[in-house]
């Protein structure tokens, strides 16, 4: 039998990546839409081909690393001794790491090439007389994002943040190297499971996992049922 303050310390986890999972999809949102915009663009000079090549390579690459790698180098980019963190120390700004926001930044990062390639390939359907005659209808090239692009590919942009809430709600290397174990402030779920099962407690960790399973089949259904869509 679970007691209550057992299923209190298993339901914060929960609560902790369900936000993080919530911020990372309205930041990819924001800031990566646009950018999988620009990718999709035809370039005219090799020099922009060539670098969006690179950009994207740079992107995908979390799909290659294993996720310690990403969360080390993370780590020392945003400790106070270098990088950034250092930086935000010299201006008496707090650290990133350990707190709610570094593991922002670091889900944002993993979790971008799951968001990029499906809406960036929504945006390589768009037919490029639908552009063209936007861009003789609309001189404003955010207007032209905003009220045709944008909608064009609401399917793919749908269909990443789906794909990324899901991804982030099973992070774990990332998280766990920048973000540690705080409770109500950086411990997720997956981090819980495995303190769970090191303290040898496999019944809240068999009910931390099914509620993940259960959460994990509601995500794949909604996935197949958009991609579907996507494919008429």
């Amino acid at each position: 039998m679970i007691s209550p303050s057992l299923m209190s310390d298993m339901l914060s986890p929960f609560l902790v990546s369900i936000k993080l999972a919530a911020v990372t999809t309205f930041c990819l949102l924001l800031f990566a839409t646009p950018v999988a915009y620009w990718l999709a663009k035809p370039s005219r000079g090799q020099v922009i081909s060539r670098f969006k090549v690179v950009l994207m390579g740079v992107i995908a690459m979390p799909l290659v690393l294993p996720p310690t790698v990403i969360g080390f180098y993370l780590l020392l980019l945003l400790s106070p001794s270098v990088g950034i963190g250092k930086w935000l120390s010299e201006h008496n700004i707090s650290p990133l790491i350990f707190t709610f926001e570094g593991l922002v930044i670091g889900s944002i990062i993993y979790s971008l090439p799951f968001y990029i390639q499906p809406v960036y390939a929504q945006f390589l359907r768009i037919p490029q007389s639908v552009m063209e005659v936007a861009h003789l209808l609309e001189p404003s090239r955010l207007r032209r994002f905003m009220r045709v692009a944008f909608p064009q590919a609401k399917v793919g942009i749908i269909l990443g943040s789906l794909i990324s809430f899901a991804h982030t709600i099973g992070e774990f290397g990332v998280v766990l190297m920048i973000g540690g174990s705080i409770s109500g402030e950086t411990k997720v779920v997956s981090i819980a499971i495995y303190e769970q099962v090191e303290a040898l407690n496999y019944e809240a960790a068999h009910m931390m996992s099914g509620i993940l399973i259960v959460m994990g089949m509601i995500m794949v259904a909604l996935i197949a049922s958009v991609n579907k869509l996507n494919q008429r």
